[in-house]
């Protein structure tokens, strides 16, 4: 770590705290956007969805990315394979325990928060089989 660069507990942020301030922003984007937040840090054994919504028949599984900087990153890079296979699993346990969705056309998102509240929406981030 560089010495001029400060940590987040210089910054006095936990990484709950800052994952949490990020969701939130995250979530108020999207719903800024016309989506429907129905869903957040929903959790099964395999893992959590940062945030699941809805807009105009099509659901979305939103991964959400508190990042120092934005770079030239994929979303492969932003979001690792192991993780990217939680999520989708994760999305399969959601999908069955909430059939009201059942037949809307459904994709992963990734959303990156730099600086609490600035985002950057990578709509179709992955793909299901991933």
């Amino acid at each position: 770590m560089s010495p001029d660069r400060p940590t987040r507990r210089d910054r006095g942020l936990s990484g709950t705290a800052k994952g949490r301030l990020g969701e939130d922003a995250a979530c108020a984007f999207l719903e800024a956007r016309g989506w429907s937040v129905v869903a957040r840090n929903w959790r099964t054994r395999t893992g959590e969805l940062d945030a699941v919504a809805v807009r105009a028949g099509e659901l979305a599984f939103v991964e959400v990315k508190s990042v120092d900087a934005y770079g030239p990153e994929s979303a492969e890079r932003t979001v690792g394979r192991t993780k990217r296979a939680r999520i989708v699993e994760t999305a399969q346990y959601f999908l069955a325990r909430n059939r009201q969705y059942d037949g809307m056309s459904m994709r992963f998102d990734v959303v990156l928060v730099r600086e609490g509240s600035e985002c950057v929406h990578i709509e179709r981030a992955f793909m299901e089989r991933t």
